[in-house]
């Protein structure tokens, strides 16, 4: 495995609309292995491809014990909103509320190309959003409602 660069804002790649997986190889399995080991060194809750350089429709989640590979996904119904304090890491010391949904039901394919479906809430509910817009050439810096200070952060 390996750390891989998180790729900043202003690279075009991250205003790319991806293009979907149709190969599920091990090439697949090592780059989502190392996403994987770069968003523990990050100490993020969310990855997706294009973040490390890659424009492909899939990303990766951190919830808790629970880690998440969604590709080609496809959210199929959300509900409820929460206002929440966001950030990202292609974005660094940016930090803003945005309105996302409370609940999530989405779908998508594991590593081997099998479908499943899944439905989150909370702060999942909010890294389904973030992570899918990444696909789609969008940023949270986007649909951020109010910026934070980052100084701000550090003294609450």
């Amino acid at each position: 495995m390996a750390i891989r660069k998180i790729i900043k804002e202003g690279d075009p790649i991250l205003r790319t609309k991806c293009r979907p997986v149709t190969v599920f190889d091990e090439k697949l399995h090592q780059l989502l292995d190392d996403m994987h080991e770069t968003l523990d060194k990050a100490e993020g809750v969310g990855l997706a491809a294009p973040q490390v350089g890659y424009c492909r429709r899939f990303f990766i989640m951190h919830l808790g014990d629970m880690r998440i590979e969604a590709i080609n996904p496809e959210i199929k119904k959300v509900s409820g909103k929460q206002y929440v304090l966001e950030g990202c890491l292609s974005v660094p010391n940016k930090w803003g509320y945005v309105t996302r949904p409370n609940k999530c039901k989405f779908r998508a394919q594991n590593r081997n190309g099998e479908w499943y479906e899944m439905t989150l809430t909370a702060l999942g509910a909010q890294c389904v959003c973030h992570e899918k817009a990444h696909l789609d050439g969008q940023l949270f810096i986007d649909v951020v409602e109010e910026f934070v200070d980052p100084e701000e952060l550090e003294k609450a």
